[in-house]
């Protein structure tokens, strides 16, 4: 069936196998599609373009430093959770240019970089993930100062969500709101049930690529249960987050009380935590690295071998790097529980003071790539005195 008209919030169905006329048509409209891959051991987002290159029928097992991924006869098409990339990956890259310098006959031209026209799809983007693209709206274009290049992506970004149906031992989207169910912008929201997708939709954008696709009216009955297996998935996880940890077996679920968190953290600078911590963090960085929010960066001039050509780039950079506090009298943060304590109050607490929003959105990326295993979900509970 195809309608010109289809209203935002409407739902439809379709075979999952027709999630292949999804990027067929989005291609066809000229977007370059992304979406999960498996490389190097991991989920990752990597260019698309057949359902045939998915992950069908594997999960990933999740905990503090640890990542794999397993095959199961139960899962379906997005049954794994987050990996390390994020929508961060594309609209706030690694490395950029964002200043050429030539020189010419003794004068130097300056040009910004051209932005790159293609539009780009993302296929798979999970709950945490939309609400962490809210706060990097917040940085880059919410303010008074806005980063063209950000901008420029970030209009001709196509979201295609999906409500998740399992969670890792280190999601604790449930204790922060964002998921696991899509409650966040999306033009396209996916929930696979009985070897369909029920599919909402999200936008006037969203509508416009459906209108192209053969699907059917999703029944009430499909409805209700789409929406019910991100609600049963996040009773679940409260259930698990209440039993005490010694009496659990294998992994636990995480969960972050967030009362008064920002007051927590702000009055208690010099908690002996912080040193505990610090003699196991190893300041590398990783956890600011996959987070889909932290947005430090550091600027460089990179010239070539004449020195007629200086390119101007942005790369991340991470508040566990001893240059990054670096001043005129020297590095302010010596110490790495100095730094570990700057990442996690600004994470948590005086990041709403900047954008009256957490900086955390529980997708618990920091805590699988931490190669000690530092869980900012006990090191909070720690602070609170709580018992682990």
């Amino acid at each position: 069936m195809s309608n010109k008209q289809l209203p935002v919030g409407s739902f439809l169905s379709i075979d999952t196998t027709q999630l292949q006329d999804l990027i067929d048509e989005l291609r066809g409209l000229g977007y370059r599609t992304v979406g999960p891959r498996i490389a190097d051991g991991a989920i990752v987002y990597a260019d698309l373009t057949s359902i045939e290159q998915l992950p069908v029928g594997t999960i990933d097992r999740q905990d503090g430093g640890l990542y794999r991924l397993e095959q199961s006869e139960e899962a379906g098409y997005f049954d794994y959770v987050v990996g390390p990339h994020s929508l961060k990956n594309f609209l706030f890259p690694p490395r950029e240019t964002l200043l050429e310098s030539i020189r010419k006959n003794g004068t130097w031209h300056m040009t910004p970089p051209e932005i790159d026209p293609t539009p780009l799809a993302v296929i798979g983007v999970r709950s945490c993930d939309l609400h962490a693209l809210a706060i990097q709206d917040k940085v880059f274009v919410g303010g008074p100062y806005v980063d063209p290049a950000y901008k420029a992506r970030r209009e001709k970004l196509f979201l295609v969500a999906v409500n998740c149906r399992r969670a890792s031992a280190t999601c604790f989207c449930h204790s922060m709101n964002t998921g696991p169910a899509v409650n966040q912008a999306f033009d396209l929201a996916l929930t696979e049930v009985d070897g369909h997708f029920v599919v909402e939709i999200g936008s006037p954008a969203g509508a416009d690529v459906m209108a192209d696709i053969e699907w059917v009216p999703a029944t009430a009955q499909k409805v209700d249960e789409s929406r019910a297996i991100s609600a049963d998935l996040k009773e679940r996880m409260h259930e698990r987050d209440q039993v005490p940890y010694s009496q659990q077996k294998g992994t636990r679920q995480r969960f972050m009380d967030t009362t008064d968190i920002r007051d927590l953290l702000v009055g208690n600078l010099e908690h002996p935590r912080w040193a505990e911590v610090a003699e196991r963090c190893l300041a590398c960085g990783n956890c600011t690295l996959v987070c889909p929010t932290c947005f430090c960066a550091s600027v460089e001039e990179v010239s070539d071998l004449t020195g007629d050509h200086v390119r101007r780039e942005r790369a991340w950079d991470s508040c566990f790097n001893a240059e990054h506090s670096y001043m005129s009298t020297g590095t302010v943060r010596k110490t790495i529980g100095s730094r570990y304590r700057q990442w996690l109050t600004h994470k948590l607490a005086t990041w709403h003071d900047q954008f009256d929003t957490s900086g955390c959105v529980g997708c618990g990326r920091c805590i699988t790539w931490c190669p000690v295993a530092i869980d900012l979900t006990e090191e909070v509970a720690a602070i609170r005195g709580e018992p682990s």
